[in-house]
């Protein structure tokens, strides 16, 4: 009964407020279906791998240190830090002992050009000068491609240093190395980020040297990828002759495990330990190969 002076409520009042409970309880069951929907199919997307490297688009973040090497510790070293790679340098060797870069995405669209001229990085103990490959019947052999560092100017530049370069025969350097760089790349563009090492095994009878800085001719050469965003993740090596190597890139595809026995080095240290112990048992080049 309502209160003296105070008016009734209308009798339709009390139906309305009911549709437009009936109503709210309606739209929010639809929303926890979709909410359960989109789930489902973020879920499925995780599992088979549709959205997995969108996480990370530069490739940054998830994973620090990646492109940290620990050294065979028979090798002497100096550690440099340029722009775009870091490179372990051989002073007697007067080559590097690996040289280690993230390539993204991003970084595959460069526009800077390729620069002039190879240089002697003067800060650098042990570092030869162009002029030691001169008639020598190698190449300059870049470890860490100047496509991949058309992103910044000073990084094109600094991949020019004779610190980044060994003695190649063309035959690898316009065949099958080169055909790799191309391939690090594509991987990049469909995965986000790669991470790269690569240089010469010096653990090799170095019995061969060119110019007057007695540059020390590999016999072989290695590179080891890993593509930690992709889902899930991927690693694999390849061991070349200095030379054509007879059957191409997958005949010359081994596991980071089997690079690591033969270089020393320790690679891809800072992933954690069960993910980095599955990657470097891979050699699945049949995979990679079908990346587009």
């Amino acid at each position: 009964m309502a209160k003296k002076g105070q008016a009734r409520k209308p009798a339709g009042r009390r139906s309305k407020n009911k549709g437009a409970s009936t109503g709210n309880r309606s739209m929010w069951i639809a929303a926890v279906w979709l909410i359960v929907i989109l789930g489902c199919i973020l879920f499925a997307a995780r599992q088979f791998g549709y959205c997995s490297t969108e996480n990370n688009p530069t490739g940054q973040g998830q994973y620090d240190g990646l492109d940290k090497v620990i050294t065979s510790p028979s090798a002497d070293e100096v550690l440099i830090e340029y722009k775009g790679m870091d490179v372990s340098f051989n002073p007697w060797l007067h080559i590097p002992n690996w040289v280690a870069w993230e390539l993204t995405r991003n970084e595959t669209n460069g526009t800077e050009p390729r620069a002039e001229r190879f240089a002697c990085d003067e800060s650098v103990a042990g570092c030869p000068s162009p002029k030691d490959y001169l008639r020598s019947g190698y190449d300059r052999g870049h470890m860490a491609p100047a496509a991949d560092m058309k992103w910044d100017a000073e990084a094109m530049e600094q991949s020019f240093f004779m610190t980044n370069i060994c003695p190649q025969a063309k035959s690898l350097n316009t065949g099958s190395w080169k055909k790799l760089e191309d391939k690090c790349r594509t991987w990049a563009e469909i995965d986000s980020a790669i991470t790269i090492v690569c240089g010469p095994i010096i653990t090799d009878n170095l019995n061969k040297h060119i110019g007057d800085s007695k540059v020390a001719v590999p016999q072989r050469f290695f590179k080891v990828i890993i593509s930690p965003y992709a889902n899930p993740p991927r690693g694999i090596g390849f061991i070349m002759p200095n030379g054509k190597a007879k059957g191409g890139m997958q005949a010359c595809a081994v596991t980071i495990d089997s690079v690591e026995a033969v270089t020393g080095h320790d690679f891809f240290s800072a992933l954690p330990d069960d993910i980095e112990n599955d990657i470097e048992s891979q050699c699945k080049f049949h995979y990679w190969s079908t990346l587009k």
